[in-house]
């Protein structure tokens, strides 16, 4: 890898040196990467409910959580690559990288695939079982089966990017994405406003973005240097390294499929209070997406710099690259918590004119939003622990904190306590529990790994 290296001007050197320039220089592409990513829905929430109807804006909202769970488990196999090719880089295995680059390509083909069926074939009936009112079922149903087909090109884009970020390179997926953004906004005008396709309009539209998205980040691996080129014969599965990436990456994706499982009930919870309460709180999520987005660029960034470190072995700087990614994450997340809860009049009013809407979801910004940043406490160090290959422990940990809690808090709780105010409790209280259990976790593991290395 050294001379291989020295070829390549896009990876980054995170084994020697000050960390923090180097952190932020990888986690501000990935944090705007992933903004713009979700800006593809914001545009489609505001364009709605500006354009549209304040139907409509519900019927997108309440696929949010559905889309999420469906495709998490990819996503988070994703997260298992990145790791696993950052390691292979930090222990200069350039066979590893090849390996791990050709098996990565053809998970990505097979997730694809996967999920364009499980999405098509059982998406519309979890709706009808999330107790979606009948007034926007339809137009709910519509827009979930058009978003679908643009799914398999959202999923390859990702699995190209962790391939990208796991040598430092962040910023050519944000350059795809900016443009990608372009094409979203320009095709969601034009289907909604112009040919009135309403919810299947910006469905549609952000589909297209995915394949541009796809189509550029194919285009970038095909002229890759080294182990890192996509080339058709090197497309096939290394059974250790499928072996390494999904010990990693599945867990990764069980844990953010059951956190969306578990918001699947908090949705349909919202759905008992009306159109009205959808409306809102999908307004309202958007402001925590962004948020959420500054702190995970740092839950990214931590698992290629740790995975690196820790595969030449190289522990104090894991420790550093914690208490980094910790104070950076918690610290750009409060301050997007501040932006949005301080300006709030200004973008709630971006997204709809409904005062019953907007009801909704200034309640929900005191209740959930301006908490938010206490979730780091559990997302950097879960980041942490798959970048010393340990994905059970958290997995676990999140199963316990974020979905077991929070049903059981739906179930016995919210009986005896209705209110809107009563059911958005629970995320800060999850968020904390789960903080708790994360951080211990990791301080016995780091303990462990540690003593493992001085032996």
């Amino acid at each position: 890898m050294g001379n291989e290296k020295s070829k390549d001007s896009k990876m980054m050197d995170m084994l020697h040196g000050p960390l923090l320039g180097k952190m932020l220089q990888v986690a501000m592409p990935f944090a705007v990467s992933s903004i713009l990513q979700q800006l593809f829905i914001s545009i489609d929430v505001a364009v709605v409910g500006r354009f549209a109807s304040s139907e409509a804006l519900a019927a997108v909202g309440a696929n949010t959580f559905l889309i999420n769970l469906l495709i998490n488990l990819f996503v988070g196999i994703s997260v298992g690559a990145n790791a696993v090719i950052a390691m292979a880089i930090g222990a200069r295995d350039r066979h590893r990288v090849r390996n791990a680059v050709g098996t990565t390509c053809v998970i990505a083909i097979v997730c694809s695939l996967l999920l364009l069926i499980i999405g098509l074939t059982f998406a519309p009936t979890i709706l009808r079982w999330m107790a979606t009112p009948q007034e926007i079922l339809s137009d709910a149903t519509t827009y979930l089966r058009v978003y679908f087909l643009g799914v398999p090109f959202f999923i390859v884009f990702n699995f190209g990017a962790a391939i990208l970020r796991s040598k430092g390179d962040t910023r050519r997926p944000l350059y795809m994405l900016l443009a990608a953004g372009v094409v979203n906004t320009l095709c969601c005008l034009l289907f909604v406003i112009v040919l009135h396709w309403s919810v299947a309009g910006v469905a549609a539209a952000t589909g297209l973005a995915n394949v541009f998205s796809a189509s550029c980040m194919i285009c970038v691996l095909r002229h890759e240097s080294g182990p890192f080129r996509l080339q058709a014969t090197r497309l096939h599965v290394d059974r250790q390294s499928l072996r390494r990436i999904l010990v990693i990456g599945i867990p990764t994706g069980v844990q953010s499929m059951l956190f969306s499982f578990s918001n699947v009930f908090v949705q349909t919870g919202i759905n008992s209070y009306g159109a009205a309460a959808i409306a809102g709180s999908s307004v309202e999520q958007n402001f925590e997406y962004y948020c959420y987005f500054l702190m995970s660029a740092f839950t990214g960034t931590a698992v290629t710099f740790v995975g690196q470190n820790y595969g030449a072995g190289l522990i104090d700087r894991c420790k550093r690259v914690f208490w980094l990614s910790m104070a950076c994450g918690a610290l750009f997340c409060l301050a997007g918590n501040l932006l949005f809860y301080s300006g709030r009049g200004f973008f709630l009013w971006l997204f709809t004119a409904d005062p019953d809407v907007t009801a909704f979801a200034r309640e929900r910004l005191s209740d959930v939003l301006i908490f938010q940043w206490i979730a780091a406490s559990y997302e950097i160090s879960a980041a942490c622990l798959r970048g010393l290959g340990h994905s059970l422990e958290p997995t676990l940990i999140a199963i316990f904190g974020t979905c077991v809690f929070r049903l059981g808090w739906i179930f016995f709780y919210c009986p005896s306590h209705p209110g809107f105010n009563h059911l958005m409790a629970v995320y800060p209280i999850s968020w904390i529990l789960t903080g708790v259990l994360m951080l211990t976790a990791y301080a016995i593991t780091l303990r462990q790994v540690a003593a493992q290395h001085r032996a």
